[in-house]
Order: structure tokens, then sequence, then C-alpha cells
């Protein structure tokens, strides 16, 4: 497909602030550094980013492992550093202002930092939108005044932001770029040593120690279930690290029957596309399985107060990212009361013997890909080019 022109626009020396705090977002900002170099070649980056950055010549004011704190006890155990890290990144752009800021994902961290420079008549955009669609929508007119420019991933995303009047470019995801149209599924089960010819269940509980705790059991008691109507299947679990293989195998162990269950470190794409069925949480996996064209039942499990909590603030239809690009079910979401182990096995086994409803998912996840399948480098560079070139405040 086209994608938008990577031609040098200016031999100047353009300077672009770009801050990520996470893995996914130095992964980002690696991308687009590579598409705003063919542009400017002459350019400078600098400001927080990670070794793939880096890589493209980022200079890294602080370590980006300092803003990669997750959950509310140990932010707030770090909020001084942070709010420290935070005044030297102002500094260092207020005294030698780029041209543009650009905050990757990380939005409590990154959108107060674009709000300043905006502010202070530097250029802003913000690359991954925050779940505002979803859930703490008046979140939407800060945003508003944060940023010239906002970048998703998903088209659903950009059309509440055209809504709400904020300038948007919907560029694609990544993933739709790197995973290919037709996953090879024969060639990942040869690599992971699995049978050819036997059915394969992939099941991933989540990558967070509570996610798994919550989880792991009652998707192995649903494993369980199928195995029993299913004696053929093959059961696969990628864990993201040793921490999390350890707490699986334990998890493995306290069942009263045995499975025959192969545990991987990493390589969970791999285990997707090596599988006939995914059973899985909720998040970014599901849109992995989705472009690997997987059939897939998705579970999740919170605690009551939390899912009655989120039950009233949460704004949308679906918690799957093949259903809210769909806008309709295409995937089973088995959620709190829902999510039990004979209701989890039942949907799998359903999936693994409906070939005509296989064959249909397929074609619709095709589809999806090839919406996301948009170049989002060049796309996301094209659109900051075009915005500093306008000089948009």
């Amino acid at each position: 497909m086209d994608h938008p022109s990577s031609e040098i626009v200016s031999e100047r020396k353009i300077s672009f602030g770009i801050i990520a705090g996470e893995a996914s977002g130095d992964i980002l900002g690696a991308g687009l550094i590579r598409s705003l170099r063919k542009r400017y070649p002459n350019a400078r980056f600098a400001g927080i980013g990670g070794e793939e950055m880096i890589a493209e010549g980022f200079h890294s004011l602080v370590p980006m492992e300092r803003l990669s704190v997750m959950g509310l006890v140990e932010v707030l155990g770090r909020i001084r550093e942070l709010f420290s890290i935070r005044a030297r990144l102002l500094d260092y752009f207020f005294t030698t202002p780029p041209d543009v800021v650009i905050g990757i994902d990380s939005p409590d961290f990154t959108l107060a930092i674009e709000r300043r420079c905006r502010e202070a008549g530097i250029l802003s955009v913000h690359y991954v939108s925050p779940s505002v669609w979803a859930w703490r929508q008046k979140r939407i007119f800060k945003i508003a005044k944060s940023v010239n420019l906002m970048l998703t991933l998903f088209p659903f995303e950009a059309r509440f932001y055209e809504e709400h009047q904020v300038p948007v470019t919907f560029v694609g995801h990544p993933l739709a770029d790197l995973i290919p149209m037709e996953p090879d599924t024969l060639a990942m089960r040869g690599s992971l040593g699995l049978e050819a010819n036997a059915p394969v269940l992939a099941v991933l509980p989540g990558s967070r120690s509570g996610e798994v705790e919550r989880l792991g059991t009652l998707f192995l008691e649903a494993s369980r279930w199928i195995q029993e109507k299913r004696p053929d299947l093959q059961l696969v679990i990628p864990c993201v690290n040793r921490e999390r293989e350890k707490q699986v195998r334990d998890l493995v162990e306290k069942l009263e029957v045995k499975l025959p269950v192969t545990i991987v470190r990493g390589r969970s794409r791999d285990v997707m596309a090596a599988s006939d069925v995914v059973l899985l949480a909720s998040g970014t996996a599901t849109l992995e399985a989705m472009l690997l064209k997987k059939p897939m039942v998705v579970g999740y499990r919170l605690s009551g107060i939390s899912y009655a909590l989120l039950s009233k603030l949460v704004k949308v239809p679906y918690v799957a990212l093949p259903n809210l690009l769909a806008k309709r079910q295409l995937v089973p979401e088995l959620l709190q009361d829902a999510a039990t182990a004979e209701n989890l096995g039942a949907a799998v086994l359903e999936r693994l013997e409906n070939t005509e409803e296989r064959d249909r998912l397929r074609a619709a996840f095709t589809e999806l890909h090839a919406t996301l399948r948009q170049g989002a480098d060049e796309k996301a560079a094209q659109a900051v080019s075009e915005l500093v070139e306008g000089g948009s405040s």
C-alpha cells in the first residue's frame, strides 16, 4: 500500500524533544526518529528515551527506567524524583527550545510537560491516545489545552478527537506493519517443538503477578475441562519472565489433575501464531491475536469493588480491541461472574471445532489488519513534519 512521502523536507537543523517512559514507547520513538531523520537529516533528538531510541542517535537526559513506574504506591514512593525529572526536562526545553515536543504514551507524565511547552510557544504532539474515549472522558479538555496534534493508533480514537475538535491524525498501529498478513502456523509449531497436526491452545493469563494470580488457575481449569473433551489438545503458556514462569509452574503443580502443558519463556507472539485458538486476558494481546488471525476467547476478573467502580466509569460496550475496532462482538468476552472454567472452556471448544466460524473470523480479522496497516512510523513522521512546517500554535 502507499505510505506517506519520506523525501527530505529540510536540511536545516530541526530540534525534536521526545519523551518516552516505557519499552513500548521506546520502540515507537525509535521508528519515529528513523522516519523523521529521512525528512530532516540534520535533526537533533533529545529528551528521555530507551536503548532503541538511543541507537538511533537520541540523547536521553535521564535513563528511561526512572519513568517506568507502575502502581499507585510505587508512584507515591517516587513522586519527588518524578517531579525533579519533569522540572529538569522543562528547564532543558525552555533553555534550548525544540521545534516540537512529542510525548509518547505515559500520559500522566507527558501531557503535563506538553501543556507547559505549548503555553511557552513550543509545538506539542502526543503519540498514543490515553483511553479517554473509554473512561474519564472529561480529560479531553485537558488534552485539548496540552497538544497541537494527537496521533492515534486506532481509527475509533481519531473519531473521538474529531468530535471534540482536537487536531488528530490516525497513523495506524506499528504491530499491524510488523506482523505478516498470513502467519506461518506450521513453522511456529516446529520452532516450539509442537506436533504439527494436533490442535494447539495458547493460554495467556496476563503479564503481571496479580493477573496471573487471578486468572492463571481459572484458565488452567478451563483448559482441563477442554482436554477432557479433546485429549489430543496441546496446551502452551508463554510467560513474560522467569518470575511469571515460576508462578505458572506452581499453579500447574497445584492442580489435582496434572496437565500436559508446554511453558515457554517469552515468545508470546510465536505461541499465538502456532495456535488454533487463544484463551487470554483482555489487553494488547487481543490485538496481536487478531493480527495473527486467531480465534480467541477473552476472560477477565477484577475484585468486586474494582469491577463495580469500573462498570460505572467505562463508556464503551466492549473490552477486547477486536470488538472495539469492529464495533460488534467478534470474539466472546467472559467477564467477572461469567468467567467460569466451564463457560471459558465451552467457548474455546466451539472455536476449535467450528471451522465455518473460524473462516468468518479470519476474513474479518484480515480486513481489520488492513485498516491498521498504515505505515505508522512514516505516517506519524509526516504528520509531525506538516505541523512543524505549518508552525501551528
